[in-house]
């Protein structure tokens, strides 16, 4: 296990868990980090949809948020061109993360891509190791593994307790869920 001193650096926060919340939890960091005049960079893995999330960059000028997805995958396999797109994300994510141009790095739903398969733990954790250590970085997505919980900072699970769509068959709101 990497070990790491925490006190003069960007911390690693998880958001995790079968609840809903994560994607939330963590763009509220971003707004809130923006609005202290930090630049923000977001990677969202898995995406391709314009979720509402996304239209905050025609609001505030230091936020950029950059999808890595190919559509929905709920009903299908990943395919090659899932896991390039996962593979470039990530090294462009990487790349991002050891600059250190952007305050708060915000590697969203990585660990359904890891889940997937379409990254390698080894990439993420080589991506955090390798990171400017001034970089906050806030990573979601449920099926987070012990070891990356071992490694963060920070760790919060979403856990489900009651949700809408299964008891009132309640799909995606506009402006609530997406």
């Amino acid at each position: 296990m990497i070990t790491r001193k925490t006190a003069d650096c960007g911390q690693i926060h998880i958001y995790t868990g079968n609840g809903k919340g994560k994607t939330t939890a963590a763009v509220g960091v971003a707004i809130r980090a923006c609005m202290a005049g930090m630049q923000v960079f977001v990677g969202q893995f898995i995406k391709q949809m314009k979720y509402n999330e996304t239209l905050v960059v025609n609001y505030i000028n230091n936020l950029t948020v950059k999808q890595y997805g190919c559509g929905c995958m709920i009903m299908r396999v990943p395919n090659e061109e899932d896991k390039e797109s996962a593979q470039n994300g990530l090294a462009e994510c990487a790349k991002i993360l050891r600059e250190g141009k952007y305050d708060v790095v915000i590697l969203d739903e990585i660990t359904i891509a890891l889940y997937m398969e379409l990254v390698s733990l080894e990439q993420i954790m080589e991506a955090l190791e390798n990171r400017n250590k001034n970089v906050e970085v806030i990573i979601t997505g449920r099926y987070c593994p012990q070891s990356l919980i071992d490694y963060a900072d920070l760790v919060t699970e979403m856990k489900e307790i009651k949700h809408y769509y299964n008891t009132k068959g309640l799909l995606s709101r506009d402006g609530i869920d997406h």
